[in-house]
């Protein structure tokens, strides 16, 4: 319950707090303001006092961010308002944020915790100029070797996103031995991305920071701020580009790879002319193009980059609406496709000609054939399929679709000939993500939201039949398998602070190694991502 701040809080004592921002309040009787509006607009004082005071050197004036994250509403989808405030007067462990608690009472935590969950007066802005002024590039990167610095396979490398203290580990998938341990930016989203050599690995945060990190060489070689709230990242097919799709501005950002830098600011507006969100960006290897789902608009685009044509009127004439002042020297070509409603999360065929997508909290999915421009058939699937995280195989002839569900305990599985609900296979509770290899038998996916967690079901994939229920950790989350480059091993998290990664025999699913980590979640395997194995997300 909320408390009634005032009251236990002297006004004298509140406003001393908020003179280091400038605020001052007159008589409660010479204010014409009703009593209610009144109070909150001098909570509001205080909240925004203490923030300067206490939050604004790291975070930023304007909350946009600077040594720590962006508090803007949009960034903290995933932090509670409880867990904020625990936050501030105790700390975060392995990074910089400070405990408050000797410094602020439980009153003043309570209004920080609540004031950075308030939308801004205004809308922030981050355009051109300020995406070019946040690049960073970091020291000793003209000298990287055009090699690897260790024996291992590069191909058979893990990339480890461990959450609980913001680091990444780079695994040896032979002896599943750590190489290197490293420091990313806060609350990494949307899975690393991989250049098509294996080499470089890119990384975006909530708020919108896209780091470049050197594989051969275990080092950070720059980072570019490209939105304030941030979706994902996809590498597009030659390894030139990287596509960002941010939430907040509502764009996609198109960055130079070679020189880490921006190269332009794409509007995502639909045709109606309403401003957009973005789901999420993806590369579509084979069609040599990106493909962009819009949250708000029902529209799938795909956006091709090519040697410019300065006749190319889309080109000027996005120039001009954009106010985006950089030089052309690349054709965008940007095609719309009319979809049933919105898109949230898909996933594409083998061959990248089909989208099958879906709504968080629709019944049905569709399927968009891209070479025609037009959704071509629905499929009914009930609860929320987790399409971002479906795979696929051959069985009996034909290709199906696996997928989990994040409402539902089952798993869908959809023939892509007919587009037809074939079988749900069910699970002990909703799972989030489903992972298999081509040279496996068996497709693993969790039970990530329930009460049975800290298990991960096993399905033979001809008989469509859970073979073997794991319970690898009683009482701890157990999440996302990744297999090693020849399928041999899978590797699991346990999604706990004091957690691990888990490596099993993919052939007798019995346990191989456990190697401790600070709450592993992904695990991204450098051959699977690069060869767009059927049995990962790409």
């Amino acid at each position: 319950m909320r408390r009634n701040i005032l009251a236990r809080t002297t006004l004298l004592s509140l406003l001393t707090i908020t003179a280091c921002a400038g605020a001052q309040r007159e008589s409660t009787a010479s204010d014409p303001r009703p009593a209610a509006a009144t109070e909150k607009h001098e909570v509001g004082n205080v909240a925004a006092g203490l923030y300067a005071a206490h939050c604004a050197a790291c975070h930023g004036e304007g909350r946009l961010g600077g040594m720590g994250p962006a508090l803007l509403p949009e960034n903290l989808a995933r932090l509670r308002k409880g867990e904020a405030a625990r936050v501030i007067a105790g700390g975060r462990p392995a990074t910089q944020m400070p405990a408050f608690a000797d410094r602020l009472n439980e009153d003043e935590i309570e209004l920080l915790s609540g004031y950075i969950y308030e939308a801004p007066a205004e809308q922030p802005v981050w355009g051109a100029a300020e995406i070019l002024n946040s690049r960073i590039e970091y020291p000793g990167s003209e000298y990287l070797r055009n090699k690897p610095v260790f024996e291992a396979d590069p191909e058979n490398l893990f990339i480890v996103v461990e959450v609980g203290d913001h680091h990444a580990t780079v695994l040896d998938g032979d002896t599943f031995t750590p190489i290197h341990r490293f420091q990313t930016r806060f609350a990494l989203h949307g899975g690393p991305k991989f250049s098509p050599d294996g080499r470089y690995v890119y990384f975006a945060s909530r708020d919108g920071w896209v780091s470049k990190f050197d594989l051969w060489n275990l080092k950070v070689v720059a980072e570019i701020r490209a939105g304030i709230n941030t979706r994902n990242v996809a590498v597009s097919a030659d390894g030139r580009w990287v596509l960002v799709g941010n939430y907040l501005p509502h764009n996609v950002v198109l960055l130079d790879v070679e020189k880490f830098t921006l190269k332009r600011v794409i509007p995502t507006i639909g045709a109606d002319g309403a401003s957009s969100r973005v789901s999420a960006v993806y590369q579509a290897a084979p069609r040599d193009s990106f493909i962009v789902a819009l949250k708000d608009a029902p529209e799938l685009w795909e956006i091709k980059v090519s040697a410019a044509d300065m006749k190319n009127k889309w080109v000027h004439d996005h120039r001009k609406e954009s106010g985006d002042m950089l030089a052309v020297s690349e054709r965008i070509d940007l095609r719309r496709i009319v979809v049933d409603g919105f898109l949230d999360e898909f996933l594409f065929d083998p061959d990248y000609r089909y989208v099958v997508g879906s709504a968080r909290g629709g019944e049905k999915g569709q399927v968009i054939d891209l070479d025609k421009g037009e959704v071509i058939a629905s499929v009914d699937i009930p609860g929320m399929p987790h399409l971002a995280s479906g795979i696929t195989w051959e069985h009996d002839g034909r290709t199906i679709i696996a997928t989990p569900n994040l409402k539902d305990g089952l798993v869908s599985i959809i023939d892509m000939a007919s587009w037809k609900l074939v079988k749900q296979i069910p699970t002990q509770g909703p799972g989030f993500f489903m992972r298999s290899h081509e040279k496996s038998p068996y497709a693993w996916v969790d039970v990530f939201f329930g009460p049975n967690k800290d298990k991960v079901h096993v399905i033979d994939k001809n008989t469509l039949e859970i073979v073997k229920t794991l319970q690898p950790a009683p009482g701890k989350t157990a999440a996302h398998v990744e297999f090693t480059k020849d399928g041999r091993y899978a590797l699991l998290s346990i999604w706990d602070m004091d957690g691990a990664v888990v490596v099993y025999d993919a052939q007798t699913l019995e346990e191989v190694k456990r190697i401790p980590m600070v709450k592993p979640s992904g695990k991204y395997n450098v051959h699977n991502k690069v060869t767009l194995s059927r049995g990962t997300s790409h």
